[in-house]
């Protein structure tokens, strides 16, 4: 399905993502995932940095690595965004059991 590229004993990445107001506000990657359907689309799921609620809102975006810079592409398409959604709990669902074990 995907390969998921994620390690918690890892330090965390953070990357900025500027605001409607030009702000930069920091994110950290918590998973970075690519499809293996052929298409090359790579995946990544961040949560604002600063925020330190157990339960933290997720958000998805498409990317694309460039010189060692990261591009965020919003996922408009409701199909992709299913996709996404269903890939990234399957890999939470697998990521909880693995620790479990």
């Amino acid at each position: 399905m995907a390969d998921l590229i994620h390690n918690e004993e890892e330090e965390a990445e953070i990357i900025y993502i500027t605001d409607d107001e030009g702000n930069d506000e920091p994110f950290e990657v918590i998973m970075r995932f690519e499809l293996d359907d052929g298409t090359g689309r790579k995946y990544l799921m961040v949560v604002p940095a600063e925020d330190e609620e157990e339960e933290q809102e997720v958000f998805a975006f498409r990317y694309d690595e460039e010189n060692e810079e990261i591009k965020l592409y919003p996922i408009e398409d409701p199909a992709e965004w299913d996709m996404v959604e269903e890939t990234f709990n399957t890999l939470i669902g697998e990521f909880g059991e693995a620790e479990d074990q």
